[in-house]
């Protein structure tokens, strides 16, 4: 299989060097609110790995660490030399200032959460356009005692004597709190400050560039080729289509493999509204005998993903060898395959330089090593709004770039347990309900998605007609997020998830109990398997 390059834009990236830290995907996703863009390095890089990748600026994450524990993360002092701005954040201020000569230290006055900041003297410097008092959000123990030689301390607080600082002159700065948080007063302020102020950074990330950057490289990557792409019915199979599209035209055929693991009315949808909008090439493969079959029996998470993205591999090579015979004049071969991939599944999947492996996502890490096809994903570098954003600008209409995300291994993994026809039923009708009685009390924007999961392993006791019944549950999971690294269960009417219990428990027969997920993300993610 070929491995797609990771570098998606040809702009000079603000890296984010990650030590650790929860929210170093959020520090990424903020600098690209101001139309920056940026990418995700770990902190193992070496100081000449990371001005290899020509950054525009560099940002040092938080992290869990104190920097004097044996094996903590490092940063060297020369780094601050190579004329890079650079930006510490709560553990990477602290590295920053270790490095660099000044003084940490534990003193026993911790400050984790809301938290009063006090700017110091005259010269605000990245705390421009901020008031004397504000609100930052803290999570520290050590704090920095003494700031480096040429430093100018910039606030303080109860806990941290130097709570920020600056060196002008060398485009270096620090602060101790996490401005990429929303509990953070003046937080993006903070990080624009930084970009714009400090690093002389222009905010030409946009969905103009994007897509003119990605069509230039998909036509060098495919060239005269011919290349496929798996529509599953979601938001970013659709994007991605589009774009390559937008660059090869008719080199392209779409796939639409429908396996079983639909929801419903969704290969009607596909078909109708995707062809409707974009005029592209669709070929239809009814494959749910050959996805049921392979998935019997088997209950584990991690092998109901592995399965359906090798037999969706299979799928396409089947179509391929059909969409070249059916060709009088098949011309160059097959010899790529489009995905809809975006950057959260790269990170979850530990498929970004450093990352953990949350999950085995199954365009990232569920696909079969002795692929014939190499891959195109021009949304690998984006978040979902970016994709969305994408999506309008291609010209999709808002019933497709709106919609909420499913995963591509579709109701397979919102099963606990083995997946057959008879709870695949079960789920669709359950599923359904929910999703129309969301969009009829308008909260469908208000949701970023809404998985039912089906514990098909799982009987409860229930009561209906005058009868005892032994059904199983399904579990409600709304969650609210801007682009799915983090979420919040989302705080539904009470009277609305009666309305949603009540028509599925009435309805759908084999269901007799509903239950409310409020777990956020983390510990949680979104879906279940």
């Amino acid at each position: 299989m070929t491995n797609p390059a990771t570098a998606q834009t040809s702009q000079k990236p603000v890296l984010v060097v990650d030590y650790g830290a929860q929210y170093a995907q959020l520090i990424a996703r903020r600098v690209r609110e101001a139309n920056v863009y940026s990418e995700i390095v770990p902190h193992t890089l070496s100081t000449e790995q990371l001005l290899a990748k020509d950054p525009a600026a560099i940002i040092l994450s938080g992290g869990p660490s104190s920097v004097y524990a044996d094996g903590a993360p490092s940063v060297g002092a020369d780094l601050f030399e190579a004329g890079v701005p650079v930006l510490g954040i709560c553990y990477g201020f602290q590295a920053m200032a270790a490095a660099l000569g000044g003084t940490v230290a534990q003193t026993g006055l911790r400050e984790y959460g809301a938290t009063e900041v006090t700017l110091v003297g005259e010269g605000r410097s990245i705390l421009a356009a901020t008031p004397a008092h504000h609100n930052a959000w803290m999570s520290h123990g050590d704090s920095v005692q003494q700031a480096p030689d040429g430093f100018d301390v910039l606030a303080s607080t109860a806990g941290a004597p130097v709570a920020a600082f600056a060196y002008e002159e060398k485009c270096l700065y620090g602060v101790q709190w996490h401005p990429e948080v929303k509990h953070s007063d003046y937080g993006q302020q903070i990080l624009e400050n930084f970009l714009f102020n400090g690093a002389k950074l222009e905010a030409n990330w946009t969905t103009g560039n994007i897509v003119e950057d990605q069509v230039e490289r998909i036509r060098e990557q495919v060239g005269t080729a011919r290349a496929i792409c798996g529509l599953s019915g979601g938001v970013d199979s659709a994007v991605a289509a589009a774009l390559v599209q937008n660059a090869i035209g008719e080199q392209l055929t779409c796939v639409f493999v429908n396996h079983g693991l639909l929801r419903e009315g969704e290969a009607e949808q596909v078909e109708r509204d995707f062809v409707a909008a974009t005029g592209a090439k669709l070929y239809v493969a009814n494959e749910q005998d050959r996805f049921l079959s392979a998935l019997d029996g088997v209950t584990d998470p991690e092998t109901k993903r592995k399965i359906i993205g090798r037999e969706f591999i299979r799928a396409f090579e089947a179509a391929e060898a059909a969409i070249v015979a059916e060709a009088a004049d098949a011309g160059e071969p097959v010899r790529f395959l489009v995905q809809g991939t975006l950057y959260p599944d790269v990170v979850e999947s530990g498929g970004g330089e450093g990352a953990a492996n949350i999950k085995s996502h199954h365009n990232v890490g569920g696909l079969p090593e002795d692929m014939q096809f190499e891959l195109v994903e021009p949304l690998r570098a984006l978040f979902k709004d970016e994709v969305r954003a994408v999506g309008a600008q291609l010209g999709l209409p808002a019933e497709i770039v709106g919609r909420q995300p499913f995963p591509g291994p579709g109701l397979g993994i919102r099963i606990i347990g083995a997946v057959n026809e008879e709870r695949l039923t079960l789920l669709r009708r359950a599923d359904a309900i929910a999703r129309a009685e969301l969009t009829a009390a308008g909260l469908d924007n208000d949701v970023w998605q809404m998985p039912v999961v089906l514990l098909a392993d799982v009987r409860s006791v229930g009561v209906q007609g005058d009868g005892r019944t032994y059904g199983h549950p399904v579990v409600l999971r709304p969650v609210s997020s801007e682009d799915a690294m983090t979420a919040d269960w989302s705080r539904l009417p009470y009277d609305l998830l009666a309305r949603i219990s009540n028509r599925i428990t009435n309805e759908v027969d084999g269901i007799n109990r509903v239950v409310l997920d409020v777990t956020s993300k983390p510990p949680g993610t979104i879906e279940w398997e």
